[in-house]
């Protein structure tokens, strides 16, 4: 798995449309249900992962627009290399054109692993086991996430998400992370 980066999120219970019992609130790397802290793509200070490389680029732009970021949680994502396109599993990596350095925090808690579409191939899309009700038939955490990677990777083999969003679709490892001191 790849640093991939960060995002400051807020959480949202479950959905009453999404019939997943064992599922409480929504962690995906997607803002489809629980929505990123802003349109975060206009300030054009995110890496080649469409991500944040450290929290203090994201309270650095929330100082300079006056983004409140009281009651988000900060997200740590790595990215798995390779890439599930519906067929085949293909290399991946940042986007070129941005710098890419990110801080890998000391101390994270893994959440579970989502699997993102990027049909557009930059930021990511939509997460299918909760967009797309596939957290009814696959058995998710209680913030609708997979348990392992290889579960995710099986999946995607197998084609369990074939009929939810276009491809590709990239696995990613989902952390929380406490938020630094503001400085």
């Amino acid at each position: 798995m790849i640093p991939a980066g960060f995002l400051a999120k807020r959480i949202y219970s479950k959905p009453d449309w999404l019939d997943a019992t064992r599922v409480t609130d929504i962690y995906s790397v997607s803002g489809c249900v629980s929505p990123v802290f802003d349109d975060y793509v206009d300030y054009w200070r995110h890496n080649g992962f469409w991500l944040f490389d450290s929290p203090r680029v994201i309270q650095k732009i929330a100082r300079e627009h006056s983004i409140d970021l009281t009651g988000t949680t900060l997200f740590y994502y790595e990215v798995y290399e390779k890439e599930f396109d519906g067929d085949s599993w293909r290399p991946y990596g940042p986007d070129p054109s941005f710098q890419t350095a990110v801080v890998v925090p000391t101390d994270k808690h893994l959440e579970g692993y989502d699997v993102v579409t990027f049909f557009s191939r930059n930021l990511p899309e939509c997460s299918p086991l909760s967009c797309n009700y596939l957290a009814r038939e696959l058995p998710t955490n209680a913030h609708c996430l997979l348990d392992s990677f290889e579960i995710a990777e099986a999946n995607l083999t197998n084609r369990a998400f074939k009929d939810s969003e276009p491809g590709p679709y990239r696995i990613f490892s989902v952390y929380t992370v406490d938020w630094p001191e503001a400085s």
